[in-house]
């Protein structure tokens, strides 16, 4: 699990409620089912209607990916490129078809395929390039998506208020009821910027974050396999590794050789 995604939320929410409580505020009067439903469902409906349902079916994948902790095996590629540029410099490149079966990345798999079968150099880079670019496309809309939510909501959130301001300006025949009235249709709004501030935006700003590690991944994965494909000496492929890895994982996962830790392949390759 991703704790930075959860403990952000949790705390922006807990902030904002204590905050509410100091000021002598009650759990109990930020409840409102109407401007719940007009907030959430405006927003849901706004951004069902922004985007076709065969994008929309990823939801689950991308709440998936923001509340996961991921490396996208930066380390296991680490090690393979390594162990196969080694072979590769000691046997030749065709010694390395029956180690394919033991790669479990796809895309490292695909660009080793390519280097075995002779493949150009440069058309090698195109097609790894171009899987990349396939990526990153397919992430942007999930950013997309969230960030549309997030300018949905706080326009929803003011279309409650007014709603709610329009049945109270039309009922003010009891004055007792009139600032309860007012507090509630006031509540859409806070429902609104607090949803797009706490959930929507910062769910498309850590989906962009992931979406660069994995493309530094990929890249990682691209570099390794055209220097290897070039005959280059696995000290030099273990170098230019190095920096990659210290790009995208934490320094606490790096060992003194560079690499250490856990794998976590991503979904998306």
């Amino acid at each position: 699990m991703d704790l930075s995604t959860v403990l952000g939320i949790l705390a922006g929410f807990s902030a904002m409620i204590i905050g509410y409580i100091l000021e002598g505020g009650t759990v109990g009067s930020l409840g409102g089912e109407s401007a719940a439903i007009i907030v959430f469902g405006g927003t849901a409906g706004a951004v069902l209607t922004s985007f076709p349902l065969s994008d929309l079916k990823n939801l689950p994948t991308w709440f998936k990916i923001a509340f996961t902790a991921q490396s996208f095996g930066t380390v296991e590629a680490y090690s393979t490129l390594v162990r196969f540029a080694e072979k590769a410099r000691r046997e030749g490149l065709l010694s390395l078809e029956q180690e394919l079966e033991t790669v479990t990345d796809r895309y490292t798999r695909q660009g080793m395929q390519l280097v075995i079968d002779g493949t150009d150099p440069e058309i090698t880079r195109e097609i790894l390039e171009s899987n990349i670019a396939v990526l990153e496309k397919r992430h942007k809309v999930g950013i997309a998506v969230f960030e549309a939510a997030g300018g949905y909501a706080p326009t929803m959130g003011i279309i409650g208020t007014v709603m709610g301001l329009v049945m109270v300006l039309g009922n003010l025949s009891d004055p007792e009821a009139l600032s309860h009235s007012i507090a509630a249709a006031f509540l859409a709004t806070l429902y609104g910027v607090a949803s797009a501030n706490l959930i929507y935006f910062p769910l498309a700003s850590k989906l962009k974050m992931k979406d660069k590690a994995e493309v530094s991944a990929m890249e990682m994965v691209l570099d390794g396999i055209l220097s290897i494909q070039a005959g280059e000496n696995p000290s030099i492929l273990k170098e230019k590794l190095k920096t990659h890895v210290g790009s995208i994982l934490p320094s606490e996962e790096n060992s003194s050789e560079g690499v250490s830790g856990k794998t976590a392949v991503s979904e998306g390759r």
